[in-house]
């Protein structure tokens, strides 16, 4: 089925397998954008909140754990209908809605306009680019016509300059974005639909999960991938999936697999593993887990990200669960684009 052009074309209806090949364009049309936004440059900001849900809530914590041993300010991702308490006129607020109609965003955003806060809007339009208007506030324009979930790209970038205008970043990463704009065409061309199952990694890793609930594990850089995997599952797949991070996971979550067998061989384990990233206390506990997880579960999968940057791998790893969360769909034939419950809920809630 996943080599067969004919029948993904009749699942795919939307063609999402290529857009996700466009994802090097994607951030090079992103960099374009950034450099000719004439972001805001704020002075004195002691702390930073990204606020977005979904695919924008998930590029904030990219950013987060990416520089979380490079900025000196503390980065919060912030997922509420407001503002935490401290938040305040030295606050960098930064609103992301791909749609511009996350009502979660809208109203924070409202909230940020009372605390002062220095505020910096992202959207495709709709009321937060009509609300930032009128508020005087910067919002900087992407493309539209996407799924949220397809322009990650766009918000990562953006995300990234808006901290490195601001100073919050000291080295230029113009070496990183290249890199991995390199890495990810390499993958796209190794992981297209065109590439047969027998050399496509993506497919065959999304012929192990089939019939399989995905239970994926990250750490450090690699815990915001592990929850882009999940979400990634849950919209594309349209299936249940977990996400867990270790060390964490190890003071609760194990005992779960270790005692618990009949329902333990109904998930497919994924774990990313990186020696030049992670301690020797992290390579210990996913060898601990793996050896667990032999003698319980259906399936152990091990990610091992191409690139040498941090950004670069990223990227490589996010990439991939697109890619195999599309073919997953494929093989349950379904069509991975439509979110159906999640507009019916939207509708829900513009009744009130």
């Amino acid at each position: 089925m996943l080599d067969d052009f004919e029948i993904i074309s009749k699942i795919d209806k939307s063609n999402m397998l290529d857009r996700l090949a466009q994802f090097p364009e994607q951030i090079r049309e992103a960099v374009e954008i950034a450099n000719n936004a004439n972001i805001d440059k704020f002075i004195k900001i002691d702390n930073v909140i990204i606020t977005g849900m979904g695919a924008s809530s998930i590029a904030g914590d990219i950013v987060k754990s990416l520089f979380r041993d490079k900025i000196d300010v503390p980065i919060s991702v912030n997922r509420d209908y407001d503002l935490p308490k401290w938040a305040n006129k030295d606050t960098l607020a930064i609103f992301v809605s791909y749609s511009g109609n996350t009502e979660e965003t809208i109203s924070s955003f409202k909230i940020a306009s009372q605390k002062k806060c220095k505020t910096i809007c992202i959207s495709s339009g709709g009321k937060l680019q009509e609300l930032s208007e009128k508020r005087g506030v910067k919002n900087i324009t992407i493309p539209s016509g996407f799924q949220p979930r397809e322009a990650i790209a766009y918000l990562l970038i953006l995300l990234i300059t808006i901290l490195k205008k601001n100073s919050l970043l000291k080295n230029s990463l113009d070496a990183d974005i290249e890199e991995s704009i390199a890495v990810i065409k390499d993958f796209v061309d190794n992981n297209k639909k065109s590439v047969i199952e027998a050399n496509n990694l993506s497919k065959q890793i999304a012929r192990t999960i089939l019939n399989t609930t995905p239970q994926i594990y990250g750490w450090g850089i690699y815990y915001p991938i592990a929850k882009r995997w999940r979400t990634q599952f849950n919209e594309n797949s349209k299936i249940i999936a977990r996400e867990d991070v270790v060390s964490e996971s190890n003071h609760n979550d194990i005992v779960g697999w270790s005692s618990n067998p009949e329902a333990s061989r109904n998930f497919s384990c994924i774990m990313f593993r990186d020696k030049n990233e992670g301690s020797l206390n992290i390579s210990i506990r996913l060898d601990f887990m793996k050896k667990l997880f032999q003698d319980t579960v259906a399936n152990i999968i091990e990610i091992h990200p191409n690139g040498k940057s941090r950004l670069a791998k990223m990227m490589h790893t996010l990439c991939l669960g697109d890619f195999v969360s599309c073919y997953l769909a494929i093989l349950r034939q379904i069509d991975p684009t439509p979110v159906d419950v999640i507009i019916e809920l939207k509708n829900r809630l513009a009744e009130k």
